[in-house]
């Protein structure tokens, strides 16, 4: 029996490339929101970092594609990309844990106290204050305007629930015809969720405009305004992110690309997908309904 060997790839100037791009995004994301008195500054930064990091995952995701339709990939490298997807995802979970977190710690406990179950810092720091969610009262609204209403969760955040849920059927749809290697099933559920996917996004542009021409409301709009355009503005960033890597996939499986046993590329996809789904649902729960 032949020994299989592990394949290493050769040193690469790629994740130099990558660090560039996210050092350059955050910063300026960051620079834009210490600058923008009390909204958020220029971007310029940030767009800039964010090229940068288009340009590293299509080169290196393009190597990656080279030499896994070249057979370097055995079993053992499938394994090792897995169990990195997987951690992956840990993080994001991880990531979005800490928003939901603030946003648990401002609804359980900061705005109560301050609405008097702790009679101290209801004295001192705003006695006039009255705990209420949706927080819509602001203590210097000259600074940090409040809002004149939320989004219902009733209309497009409902609909937009709709639309993931039903993708994430979609694509689960499309994986059980690859790997029954029917091609034309698989090329349309798979082009069925990508469109579903950027039509979330077009969904939630529309939602935007409301909520910044029609309420007012907007990411200096007190810690609701914050806790809401943060989670639902990261979870558009990682729908973005899904949708791109699904039409990838697409275009991949257009072009014959993937096997029946031999597709770990669009399961990583499909995995991030459903977590991007999942995560959803538990923002149309806790920031738009309950």
């Amino acid at each position: 029996m032949s020994e299989q060997k592990y394949y290493l790839p050769e040193p690469s100037y790629w994740p130099l490339i990558g660090s560039l791009g996210l050092f350059a995004t955050t910063f300026g994301f960051a620079h834009a929101l210490v600058t923008g008195n009390g909204g958020v500054g220029n971007l310029t930064v940030m767009y800039i970092g964010l090229a940068i990091i288009a340009f590293m995952m299509f080169g290196w995701f393009g190597t990656v594609i080279r030499e896994s339709e070249g057979g370097k990939y055995n079993a053992q490298v499938d394994t090792t990309f897995r169990m990195a997807m997987m951690w992956f995802i840990f993080s994001e979970v991880m990531f979005f844990a800490a928003f939901f977190g603030a946003l648990f710690y401002a609804r359980q406990l900061s705005v109560p106290w301050l609405g008097g179950a702790d009679p101290a810092t209801h004295q001192y720091l705003w006695n006039k204050f009255s705990s209420t969610w949706p927080l819509l009262n602001t203590p210097d609204p000259g600074k940090f305007p409040s809002p004149k209403g939320v989004i219902e969760a009733s209309g497009i955040p409902l609909l937009n629930t709709i639309i993931l849920l039903s993708s994430s059927v979609t694509v689960t749809l499309a994986h059980h015809a690859l790997k029954a290697n029917k091609r034309g099933a698989l090329n349309f559920w798979l082009l069925v969720t990508v469109v579903l996917g950027f039509s979330f996004l077009g969904f939630q542009i529309h939602e935007y405009a409301h909520a910044y021409e029609a309420l007012d409301l907007k990411l200096s709009s007190g810690i609701y305004g914050t806790t809401f355009f943060m989670l639902t503005g990261f979870h558009g960033l990682h729908v973005t992110i899904g949708a791109t890597m699904l039409t990838i996939m697409l275009l991949r499986c257009l072009k014959g690309h993937f096997k029946p046993d031999h597709h770990f590329a669009f399961e990583a996809a499909s995995w991030y997908w459903h977590f991007v789904d999942v995560v959803w649902v538990g923002l149309f729960i806790f920031v738009y309904w309950i």
